[in-house]
C-alpha cells in the first residue's frame, strides 16, 4: 500500500462532521499515512499520530466577519511550502473548506494536491442552500477532484438543492466496534435513556425532554445528555417544568462517549434534520436500540422495528410509545440491541470505511496523471 500525504481540514465540533474527520484521520495515521489536520482549534475528540495545524485569524476592525477561510487557505499553503507537499486534501463540510481548497491549490498550482470534499449534512441543507453561499458551495463542490456523502439521502438531497452535475459517492460514517461495545451493567443500576447532540435547535430538544417526560411516567428512568449547545437551557427548564429535572444527568461534552452510551437502555434523537446520525450509530455499536425521527439518513442507519423505531418529526407521543414497549418488554430490548449492533458492523466498521476513502483518494490522484 502506497503511503499517502493527507491533509485534513475540518471544524473541531462535537457534531458528526468533526468527529468523522478526526476519526478518519487517526485511522489513517495508524495505517502509516502522513497526516496533517487544519482546524481553529483542538479537535473534539483526540488524535494521536496527526499533526495538529490551528489556523490563526486575524482580527482587524475593518474586517466585521474575520475570514477564516483565507487564513485557512494560507495555513495550507504554508503548510506545503515548509513542510511537504501533500498528495490529498481531504476537507469535510463543504462551507467553507472546498472554497479554501481551491484557493489553496491555485496559490501552490494546480496540480500541488487533489482534493476530496466530504459532505455532512447542514453544510447543504442549511448553509449551502442559502442563497448567500449557494451559488459558491456549487462552485466548490464542481471544483473538487472528488466528492462524497455520508447518506444516499444527502447526496440525492445535494443534487436537488445545488443541481450538482457531477458524480458523489456515498461513504457512509463509521464506528470503531471494538470501541463501541456493549458493556455489562451492575445490579440495581437504573433504567437509563440518553441523548448526544450539540443541542441545536435542528435536534428539537425541546421535544427530546417531553418524550423523556412521557416515558418516565410510565417507566421510571434516567435521562444522559451527553453534549452542549443553544438550546441546552431552554431543554433544562422545560425538564424543570415538567418535574423530570432531578431525573436528568447533565455530563456535557464528552471526548469518550462509548462507556455513558453502553451503559443505557435506548437512544433517543428526535431531530428534524439528520443526514447520517452518528451519535445513534454509536449507540446501536453498543447494543443500544435507537428511538429517532424517520428523516433524512437515519431510515439508512436504524432499521425500523428491529433495531429501533423510526417515526414521524415531532411524533413525541409515537416516540415516548416505542420506548416504553421496549423498556417494558426486556427481552426484545435486548433482540433489538444485538441486530443493531451486527449491522453496525456489518455495514459500517471502521476498516472497511476507511478503505473506501484510501480508494476515493487513489482514484482523484489516479484521475488527475
Amino acid at each position: 500500500m502506497r503511503r499517502l500525504s493527507v491533509g485534513v481540514a475540518c471544524y473541531p465540533s462535537v457534531g458528526g462532521s468533526g468527529v468523522v474527520a478526526t476519526e478518519l484521520a487517526v485511522a489513517l495515521a495508524e495505517k502509516g499515512h502522513k497526516l496533517r489536520m487544519f482546524t481553529f482549534a483542538p479537535p473534539h475528540r483526540p488524535a494521536p499520530g496527526v499533526c495538529l495545524h490551528l489556523v490563526d485569524v486575524f482580527a482587524y476592525p475593518l474586517l466585521r466577519y474575520p475570514p477564516y477561510d483565507l487564513a485557512l487557505a494560507s495555513a495550507i499553503v504554508d503548510s506545503v511550502e515548509h513542510e511537504g507537499p501533500l498528495d490529498v486534501l481531504h476537507v469535510h463540510y463543504a462551507v467553507p473548506h472546498a472554497i479554501s481548497a481551491y484557493l489553496a491549490r491555485a496559490m501552490l498550482g494546480n496540480g500541488a494536491f487533489a482534493t476530496i470534499t466530504t459532505l455532512h449534512g447542514t453544510d447543504i441543507s442549511i448553509v449551502g442552500s442559502d442563497p448567500a453561499y449557494a451559488t459558491v458551495t456549487r462552485f466548490g463542490i464542481e471544483q473538487s477532484d472528488g466528492v462524497t456523502a455520508v447518506s444516499e439521502s444527502l447526496r440525492r438531497e445535494t443534487i436537488s438543492v445545488l443541481g450538482i452535475r457531477r458524480s458523489i459517492d456515498v461513504i457512509p460514517n463509521f464506528v470503531d466496534p471494538e470501541v463501541f461495545r456493549p458493556a455489562a451493567r451492575a445490579a440495581g443500576d437504573p433504567v437509563r435513556l440518553v441523548h448526544a447532540s450539540n443541542f441545536r435547535e435542528v435536534k428539537r430538544p425541546l421535544d427530546l425532554i417531553r418524550i423523556f417526560a412521557l416515558v418516565n411516567a410510565a417507566v421510571p428512568c434516567r435521562l444522559s445528555l451527553l453534549g452542549d449547545g443553544p438550546e441546552r437551557p431552554a431543554a433544562l427548564d422545560l425538564a424543570r417544568d415538567l418535574g423530570v429535572h432531578d431525573r436528568i444527568d447533565f455530563f456535557g461534552p464528552v471526548q469518550a462517549p462509548a462507556d455513558l452510551l453502553a451503559r443505557s437502555d435506548l437512544f433517543l434523537l428526535p431531530s428534524e434534520l439528520e443526514s447520517f446520525g452518528l451519535s445513534a450509530l454509536e449507540a446501536l455499536a453498543c447494543g443500544v436500540p435507537v428511538i429517532a425521527s424517520r428523516v433524512g439518513g437515519l431510515p439508512e442507519v436504524v432499521d425500523d422495528g428491529s433495531s429501533g423505531y423510526l417515526r414521524p418529526v415531532g411524533d413525541v407521543e409515537g416516540m415516548a410509545a416505542g420506548a416504553i414497549e421496549l423498556l417494558r418488554d426486556p427481552a426484545r430490548r435486548r433482540a433489538f440491541g444485538e441486530i443493531g449492533r451486527a449491522r453496525a458492523i456489518e455495514r459500517f466498521s471502521r476498516d472497511a470505511v476507511v478503505e473506501r476513502y484510501v480508494a476515493c483518494y487513489e482514484a482523484a490522484l489516479a484521475q488527475r496523471r
